[in-house]
């Protein structure tokens, strides 16, 4: 597939530009209010070191937006040394309150070449001990999402609630196979899912998908409404919650070198409302609305005049899980022009290679 050769190479590249950084410097964390399934509260993000996402570092050279892999080890991190830096962070907060704990692996938390299975279980025993956690979310494509492995989590973890979040992206096969290069089908993550659901009356489980906006070779138009379909065919298929994470332009990704040469522009920010507004008006399961890089030359934008005014505003919707209201500005008159032109000179013919460069 041309796709994952281009995308191989750009990630080659970018790997031999990638400045070492020893795990203790990789290893970060922060505090934030978040919506907690029991309410509104404050979560915890803990970003361990790891080798990297495995998905990544294969021959296919992972996914077109994505970045994190320049956030690891790329070599295996001893299991204790992963445990002592997690622990290390955490204890940097005096709890008060019931809270949860994001774990961010830069890939898949449930992959034991990524995150060794004696790190992850002590993780898991630590948490379980921990008065104030009352749940836990990690990260993870859906081949390492197994019954046995689940189970085990709980055997550690006790009667905490565990999230596993899911980078589906779309429910559209060609996009995420062609375009995003996940590297899973429609039916893939269905399995997960299923997995997830069958333990629910056993185990304090639930599943998350992430959902992209505007990939690569998508207009304004086809961003929006891929993304509001998306989230109807999560729900029904029995997803728990949805997040939407609206493509940044990420250093060393095929993304990025497609914005250099002006093929690529992240999407508007009045698309993100009002994929929000007709998300929350035709699903019932929580949304969110990620608003990192809003505002800035990499990140999704209106303009200089609303970006910090609608970010604020989506990021207290994410905690009401309310509607936006109607915001004006002389910017909305332009995304309304960019939206009717963005279909002006599609092609109907099917697309069956990407020689994208």
């Amino acid at each position: 597939m041309e796709i994952q050769e281009l995308n191989k190479e750009i990630r080659t590249r970018s790997f031999e530009k990638m400045k070492t950084r020893s795990p203790k410097q990789l290893t970060t964390s922060w505090y934030q209010d978040d919506l907690l399934y029991s309410g509104v509260g404050k979560n915890i993000f803990i970003i361990i070191p790891t080798i990297g996402c495995s998905w990544a570092l294969g021959d296919s050279g992972g996914c077109t937006m994505c970045s994190y892999i320049s956030d690891s080890f790329l070599e295996p991190v001893d299991a204790d040394e992963i445990f002592k830096l997690f622990v290390n962070e955490f204890e940097k907060y005096d709890l008060t309150e019931n809270i949860g704990v994001k774990i961010f692996a830069s890939g898949s938390f449930l992959n034991p070449i990524e995150v060794p299975v004696i790190a992850r279980d002590k993780i898991l025993r630590y948490l379980s001990q921990k008065e104030y956690v009352t749940e836990v979310i990690v990260e993870s494509r859906p081949e390492y999402i197994k019954e046995d492995v689940l189970k085990d989590v709980f055997s550690h973890l006790g009667d905490k609630l565990f999230e596993v979040s899911i980078g589906l992206e779309t429910s559209n096969d060609f996009t995420r196979e062609e375009k995003i290069n996940k590297g899973f089908s429609k039916e893939d993550f269905e399995k997960s899912v299923k997995i997830i659901k069958s333990l629910k009356n056993s185990y304090n489980i639930n599943s998350k998908a992430y959902i992209l906006v505007k990939p690569i070779l998508t207009n304004e138009n086809e961003a929006i409404e891929e993304a509001i379909e998306t989230s109807k065919y999560c729900e029904k298929i029995g997803v728990d919650r949805i997040s939407f994470t609206p493509t940044t332009i990420h250093k060393g990704t095929l993304v990025e070198q497609l914005w250099k040469r002006g093929s690529y522009q992240p999407s508007w920010i009045w698309s993100v409302v009002e994929i929000i507004n007709e998300t929350r008006k035709n699903i019932s399961i929580p949304s969110f609305m990620d608003t990192s890089g809003f505002g800035s030359r990499r990140g999704p934008y209106n303009c200089k005049k609303c970006n910090k005014i609608l970010k604020n505003v989506i990021i207290e919707s994410n905690l009401k899980q309310s509607l936006i209201e109607d915001i004006d500005c002389e910017c909305k008159l332009h995304w309304i022009a960019d939206k009717k032109s963005s279909n002006l000179n599609y092609s109907k013919t099917r697309i069956k290679h990407l020689p994208l460069i």
